[in-house]
């Protein structure tokens, strides 16, 4: 299935689908919303989040990595609902590998995939 036509969430034989064990969500002085995540080994390419409001967002990072935050704070909820955008910190310790800004799509309902790691 070529790129342009697959929908948001479907899935293709080469990605990868990860479940983020560890992640933080943020605001920093500025008001913008931060999720700090570890790092990967490829660069993010047109990454977009996608989320409902509810307990689960996916970060779709590049057409081969997807990365499942399970469990949103209640507290970060509103924040990420509001949000038209997020910047994504991956870090290696605390040593900063990347960060990029991601939109964020609001969806009736986010989804998540069959096969996670």
């Amino acid at each position: 299935m070529h790129e342009k036509n697959r929908k948001m969430g479907e899935l293709v034989p080469t990605q990868q689908v990860e479940q983020e064990k560890s992640y933080g969500i943020f605001r920093n002085l500025q008001g913008d919303l931060l999720i700090k995540i570890k790092a990967r080994s490829a660069d993010a390419k047109k990454p977009v989040i996608v989320y409902d409001g509810k307990l689960h967002a996916v970060l779709y990072r590049n057409t081969e990595n997807i990365i499942v935050l399970d469990y949103i704070n209640e507290r970060a909820r509103p924040f990420l609902e509001k949000a038209k955008r997020v910047i994504v910190v991956e870090a290696h310790d605390e040593a900063i590998v990347r960060e990029y800004v991601a939109p964020v799509q609001q969806v009736k309902q986010v989804p998540l995939p069959i096969n996670i790691a």
